[in-house]
């Protein structure tokens, strides 16, 4: 029932199609691209391809845009993402993905309404562990539980595609292990990567 509460509040009270991710990206608070000023978002989307302009950090490009999905590379590390998502029949939420690269690609995911109110994430997204890409069906089998726990560092990746609203989730596990770990786990894993489907009201 609160689930359904939280639902109709997001129904009444997100703004529409209307709004584009150009607007958006303008109007997002400082936090989420921290030292990114209004003139650098201004340049970044007055041109319609990849753009690179200097902001207090360094350098920031764009890599992607369209009507409703903007790729910033904010650092040599550092990539986000926004994605508006359709709810229901009229409305949209905001999708941000910060990935950053180290050693390995590691990404947060959160949510928001059209004016940047943050939404609770589990309402859109299941909850995400390495266990996500065993095969649950080999629960039983010998030696199961031992690979499952074999990655207790698990850095996961998402990203949106070119087209469409699904979203790849990677698994990047094998820069934290060796390579006699990795065969142990192997046989137990459906892949380092899986697609989370968007059905306008959260991803499955």
């Amino acid at each position: 029932m609160k689930q359904y509460i939280l639902l109709f509040f997001i129904f009444i009270s997100l703004t529409g199609y209307s709004q584009t991710i150009g607007s958006l990206f303008q109007s997002m608070p400082a936090d989420i691209l921290p030292g990114v000023s209004e003139d650098n978002k201004t340049m970044l989307l007055v041109d319609t391809g990849k753009t690179t302009v200097p902001y207090t950090f360094g350098e920031i490009s764009k890599i992607r845009q369209s009507s409703d999905y903007l790729e910033i590379r904010s650092s040599d590390i550092g990539i986000t993402q926004l994605k508006l998502l359709p709810v229901g029949q009229d409305s949209v939420i905001v999708c941000v993905i910060k990935t950053v690269c180290g050693d390995v690609c590691d990404s947060n995911i959160s949510f928001y309404t059209t004016d940047w109110r943050k939404l609770e994430k589990s309402t859109f997204l299941p909850s995400i562990s390495a266990e996500n890409f065993f095969d649950s069906s080999k629960k039983e089998t010998e030696n199961y539980k031992y690979a499952v726990s074999l990655p207790d560092i698990y850095p996961i990746s998402a990203a949106f595609g070119d087209t469409g609203n699904d979203m790849t989730l990677t698994f990047n596990y094998k820069r934290h292990l060796s390579d006699d770990l990795i065969a142990e786990i192997k046989p137990f894993l459906r892949g380092d990567s899986i697609i989370l489907k968007w059905d306008n009201h959260s991803f499955k």
